[in-house]
């Protein structure tokens, strides 16, 4: 890791000595710092000056200080830097799906790239899209500041798998319905019936 990366990571780990979990990087407001050189794949690989960055570790932390702002920039905060990022799709990825109850009961986990679990319901809400002139899905999970994480192919396949047909209670006709799956008592539409 070059200088740069150091010297940040040595910032968020000294901002963030005192805290469990997550810094309050909503109580952090720096002024721009500038444009880095950090790029966040499709795939889901944190790029540094053209190298992957190989530590997990730091892309762990890396994440930890992630957030989008107006206007849908990512930036890495600290309490004294913020640096405009690059992101090609979604910042992290969701690739593990757990399932606990059925029904409306069920509660829907999802275990991030970056080691932490979300669970699928109001604060961790899902939202299905589709990429620009295309048909291809593009489910996303909010994670936190702005930051989503797209399900993987698996996941999502996982995901589908659990779909349910919902009547549209306004219509009260089944054939105005949609497909999708209850989580932590919220109903989140994966697609139209046809």
């Amino acid at each position: 890791m070059n200088d740069e990366a150091q010297r940040l990571s040595d910032q968020i780990k000294k901002a963030t000595a005192d805290f469990d979990g997550r810094p309050p990087i909503e109580k952090w407001h720096p002024e721009l710092s500038g444009d880095m050189d950090l790029r966040i794949s499709r795939e889901g690989s944190w790029i540094f000056k053209g190298n992957p960055i190989k530590r997990e570790a730091i892309v762990r932390l890396f994440a930890t200080i992630l957030r989008r702002e107006e206007g849908g920039h990512y930036y890495l905060v600290t309490p004294v830097e913020k640096w405009r990022i690059s992101v090609e799709d979604a910042p992290l990825l969701a690739h593990g799906l757990e399932v606990m109850g059925e029904d409306k009961s069920q509660v829907i986990t999802l275990t991030l790239n970056t080691g932490e679990t979300v669970i699928v319901g109001d604060t961790h809400p899902l939202h299905m899209g589709h990429y620009p002139n295309s048909d291809e899905p593009r489910p996303v999970v909010d994670v936190l500041h702005g930051v989503e994480a797209r399900l993987t192919t698996a996941a999502y396949y996982d995901l589908a798998a659990l779909a349910v047909e919902s009547a549209d209670e306004a219509a009260n006709d089944a054939k105005n319905g949609c497909l999708g799956v209850w989580s932590n008592g919220v109903f989140f539409k994966l697609a139209e019936n046809s």
